[in-house]
């Protein structure tokens, strides 16, 4: 597993932006993570990669961690038809993480843009948020503030804010 972090961590050094960092056993879903919590304080997001069906468009949705995941209220919102799960080769192509450690900050490591970045109104409300920094036997704590006023900036991929429920339409 190719561990990033350190690249990550330097960009959020030279950025400014103060960060808390814990180590552990590799989180490998999101039941491992109430402890890294406990120690960090603030809440996780899941990240999603995710790709049309044609898998020629990437999206890395931000989402509350235990909203439901709806993939037709999200393709609708998107106006993208057939969202669905990108695969751990291509998450590893595009960004050089593999699944489980996927985070916005891999973001980094797209300088072409090839990866839309979709977040959850929800998450933005956050004063703080825990992600993973490219590895998941690390976590880190930021600021709400410094993720979107310092850091999305500096990734330069533009969020599309969507106001998800989580709940199905009805047939």
């Amino acid at each position: 597993m190719s561990d990033r972090s350190q690249d990550i961590l330097e960009a959020l050094g030279a950025w400014g932006v103060p960060y808390t960092m814990v180590e552990h056993a590799p989180a490998l879903g999101m039941d491992d993570l109430p402890p890294i919590v406990q120690k960090l304080g603030p809440p996780f997001f899941r990240n999603l990669f995710l790709c049309n069906r044609q898998k020629t468009e990437f999206y890395l949705l931000l989402i509350v961690g235990d909203k439901p995941f709806r993939t037709a209220e999200v393709s609708k919102k998107l106006g993208v038809s057939r969202l669905s799960f990108g695969d751990a080769d291509t998450l590893y192509d595009m960004l050089g993480v593999t699944p489980g450690a996927v985070n916005p900050l891999s973001l980094i490591f797209d300088p072409d843009k090839k990866i839309h970045l979709v977040i959850d109104a929800d998450v933005l409300t956050w004063e703080r948020a825990c992600m993973h920094p490219g590895v998941n036997t690390k976590s880190i704590a930021v600021s709400m503030d410094d993720f979107k006023n310092v850091v999305l900036p500096h990734l330069g991929h533009e969020p599309v804010v969507l106001t998800l429920t989580g709940v199905s339409e009805p047939q």
